[in-house]
């Protein structure tokens, strides 16, 4: 068996762009971190990547077990994501995001940015099947190479970002905190709609 599956690479790493998004993701990270320094918003473009990188190997290893252990449900997920997610979107559209100080750098690069943005329910099911369908050394060894591979695009997307937020200044960046809050509660919506679908197909 070879060393390493360049196609399940490929599929997992795709998948999980598809899912993830960075491009998307570009302008939520924008409006959540500006008006900071600049070495606070790389720190934070650090401490989001790696925070999803924590939570969906956490799952990868554990997923199925927590989940049973817990009684909790796929799309039980996918509605308390959505909800969390839209909290953030009322703040984005509504200004209040910008009131915060100290707290508020670890919290948006643990929530939303960490999760559920970026290790969100989909990333994590995607997660779960994979090592769990992934047989010997080397098609575990591609599905991992692929997460952390995705992990680094989207570290490497929100650090060079903030060349955006130098050029657009501070009404560019009003602009994008709205847009983005429009985009978010979107997003929410869809991810809440997903659950109670799946409550009603999957969980009678």
């Amino acid at each position: 068996m070879s060393l390493f599956d360049a196609t399940l690479f490929g599929s997992v790493f795709v998948t999980l762009f598809v899912i993830m998004d960075p491009p998307g993701i570009t302008p939520i990270f924008l409006a959540l971190s500006s008006g900071r320094p600049a070495k606070v918003q790389r720190r934070m473009a650090w401490q989001a990547a790696s925070v999803a990188l924590g939570v969906i190997a956490v799952f990868g290893v554990f997923g199925q077990q927590i989940l049973d252990y817990l009684h909790v449900s796929v799309p039980a997920l996918m509605v308390a994501g959505g909800l969390l997610l839209l909290l953030i979107a009322l703040d984005l559209l509504t200004g209040k995001a910008d009131e915060p100080t100290q707290t508020k750098d670890v919290n948006v690069a643990l929530v939303p940015l960490g999760m559920p943005l970026l290790a969100g329910p989909g990333a994590i099911v995607t997660v779960i099947l994979a090592v769990q369908k992934a047989h010997g050394f080397g098609q575990q060894l591609s599905v991992w190479v692929a997460i952390a591979a995705m992990h680094v695009v989207l570290w490497l997307t929100m650090r060079y970002s903030l060349v955006i937020i130098r050029l657009i200044k501070d009404g560019g960046v009003v602009l994008v905190t709205r847009l983005s809050g429009m985009l978010l509660s979107a997003i929410a919506v869809q991810q809440i709609a997903n659950g109670v679908f799946g409550f009603i197909h999957g969980e009678g």
